[in-house]
């Protein structure tokens, strides 16, 4: 897929989406790094700017079925909000060595900040119909099972596999589309 393929044409629709840390270093896995973003999605969850269909957080990327009346804004805050607070937290936490990868993994056109936490971009595709919404939300929800964490999806705490078993997930999903 060309990277011309990669872009938000129709807002207000759904989209998958994937945001990927610099260098795929593994934020995640700092149950408090994760926090932050997922405490953020909430934010925009609670204040109508996204609707959120399924998710999966991985050690080093996230992915989202969501949609937004300006999803490309939305997206941008959320990556700049949470880049903000983990490298806040990072130096809270004196993590110098992650916060010299963040550092040096930093794209040299980039001179209004000193570190990077995400990949530029976040790679949404329209999701087109019911089938599409299907395949996108199994291939999230077995992600972790692919690489061997858990053996069932919804046994994966930062997943909406669980909230499409009927259970409480981390977060809100709207799983009526």
């Amino acid at each position: 897929m060309s990277r011309s393929s990669y872009k938000i044409v129709e807002e207000g629709r759904v989209y998958f989406l994937t945001c990927t840390i610099v260098d795929w270093i593994p934020l995640f896995s700092n149950p408090d790094v994760a926090a932050i973003v997922l405490d953020s999605i909430r934010f925009l969850q609670n204040n109508d700017r996204l609707i959120l269909y399924g998710y999966v957080l991985m050690e080093h990327h996230l992915h989202l079925i969501a949609s937004a009346g300006d999803l490309s804004k939305e997206m941008h805050d959320f990556k700049s909000y949470t880049a903000h607070k983990i490298t806040e937290y990072l130096k809270q936490q004196n993590m110098m060595s992650l916060l010299q990868q963040l550092e040096s993994s930093k794209l040299a056109h980039k001179k209004d900040r000193t570190y990077q936490v995400w990949q530029e971009g976040s790679h949404p595709e329209m999701i087109k119909d019911e089938a599409m919404m299907r395949q996108k939300l199994d291939y999230i929800h077995y992600n972790p099972v692919k690489k061997g964490y858990v053996d069932e999806p919804a046994h994966w705490r930062y997943s909406s596999a669980r909230n499409y078993e009927g259970k409480k997930g981390l977060l809100e999903v709207c799983i009526e589309w």
